[in-house]
Formats: structure tokens, sequence, C-alpha cells
């Protein structure tokens, strides 16, 4: 058995690929399998259940991908957003005698906070 090319590969993929005209919608057999990847315990009722609406959701993606989109420039957002900056002007702060009068504990002119590694003190 030989191993097929990329491009047999590509065109005997790509009606699937385009719209999943030609294939059946997901059986019970395809949704089990991928909960069996996921990990998932599904009962026959959810097999079901997740079969149709699996089978709903990949014909919805399919109708999406058939939209004319050879005209529509890539974009990152819907709409144009521009970066708002301002001036980076330098301002006094506050005398540190003054923030530490308000800090819960100060020491050494420092902020007191608790000891969070296994650092000795």
């Amino acid at each position: 058995m030989s191993t097929p090319s990329p491009q047999e590969t590509t065109e005997s993929q790509a009606p699937a690929a385009l719209g999943r005209e030609d294939t059946p919608g997901l059986g019970r057999d395809d949704v089990a399998h991928l909960a069996r990847l996921a990990r998932l315990a599904l009962t026959d009722e959810e097999l079901d259940h997740f079969a149709g609406q699996l089978s709903a959701v990949l014909d919805a993606v399919a109708e999406v991908g058939k939209a004319d989109v050879d005209d529509v420039p890539p974009m990152t957002h819907a709409v144009p957003l521009t970066n708002v900056t301002r001036e980076d002007v330098v301002t006094p702060c506050l005398p540190r005698d003054v923030v530490l009068a308000q800090a819960p504990a100060a020491e050494d002119d420092r902020f007191r906070v608790p000891q969070i590694l296994g650092e000795e003190e």
C-alpha cells in the first residue's frame, strides 16, 4: 500500500472540507469516538442527542465556508481601532512620610509586608 502524495490527499479531501455536501452527518460512532478522545463518558441518549447537534454545527460552518470572501481584505477587528495615547508628563508624587503614615506597617522607610517565600529574615 503506497502513501498518497500531498496533492492526492488534498484533492480527495476537498469536497468534505469545502462543504460536506457528499458526506453524511456525524453518526453515533463518530460522536462516541470523539467522546473517547476527549475522555468524556456519554450515555447512549447523549450520543444520539449530540450526533444531531454536532452535525447541525458542522453544516452551519460549511454554509459560512461557502461565502464569497475573495474581495474582503483580512482584518483583526470588525471596526477600526485607534490607539489613544497622551503625553508622558512628570508630576510630583506624595512625600514618603505621608504615604508610609497610611500604610498598615512600615519599616526602614519601606512598606512592611508578610513574608511569602521561605526566606530567612
